[in-house]
């Protein structure tokens, strides 16, 4: 694969985001990592990935931020025409009981989720409508299929991914862009620190925690030509959770 054929992780410095980017980084891609904040996790992200062969580069922005967004976005653009690939990952989390829980702690998470979608993919799409090619994968949750106590606004959210993804993947099917989403389930990475892991595990029919790279696959799968008539599709991994 050529090396201008380029993958977008937003969130790609650590957890699902890094095993995403490190994954599409083995299929054949350039991969443009987002972060957030962490210089330091995003610049282990791109040594794992250039350490395995493949090419990787950081940016550093708030998705959520409208003017930052699109500064960096039409930079992007700019510089990689040949955008293939678009993995929304980027998300954050901000528990508690519904009844309790700020308005400000409801917008972070819905604005990282839901905003950051529209200031990342609406560009991306663009290009990827005139190339006539492209796949965007957007990372969900188990929590906007079934719910989960104290997560209304991260369910919220990631449920308005899947809506959203499955509207524009009615919408581009015809110019060659496929758009799926992937709702993983229990993951290990930091964003379980302190969750009743133990107790979590009983209602997991696989009765384990899942690991990053299992939700990479899939995606790296979705991305592939192997996936050429999936659309408008959720794929969970989630160890069969309903």
């Amino acid at each position: 694969m050529n090396e201008e054929h380029v993958a977008l992780v937003t969130g790609g410095s650590r957890g699902i985001g890094r095993a995403i980017a490190v994954e599409l980084s083995e299929a054949g891609y350039k991969v443009i990592i987002t972060y957030k904040s962490n210089d330091l996790a995003a610049d282990e992200t791109v040594e794992i990935i250039r350490s395995k062969g493949g090419s990787g580069e950081k940016v550093r922005f708030d998705v959520a931020d409208s003017k930052e967004a699109m500064k960096h976005m039409d930079e992007i653009i700019l510089q990689y025409k040949d955008i293939r690939v678009l993995v929304n990952n980027a998300g954050v989390t901000a528990d508690g009981l519904f009844i309790m829980m700020s308005e400000e702690d409801w917008d972070r998470v819905i604005q990282t989720t839901l905003k950051g979608f529209y200031n990342v993919t609406k560009p991306v799409i663009k290009r990827m409508v005139r190339n006539h090619r492209g796949s965007v994968v957007s990372i969900s949750s188990v929590a906007a299929l079934i719910g989960n106590r104290g997560q209304a606004n991260y369910a919220a959210a990631k449920s308005g991914l899947i809506a959203a993804s499955r509207s524009l993947a009615s919408e581009v099917a015809r110019l060659g862009v496929r758009v799926n989403v992937v709702a993983p389930g229990l993951i290990d990475t930091e964003m379980i620190q302190g969750a009743p892991v133990d107790k979590i595990k009983e209602i997991i029919p696989m009765a384990r925690i899942g690991k990053p790279e299992e939700v990479a696959k899939v995606v790296r799968f979705l991305c592939s030509d192997d996936a050429s008539y999936i659309t408008g599709q959720v794929i969970s991994v989630n160890g069969g959770m309903f």
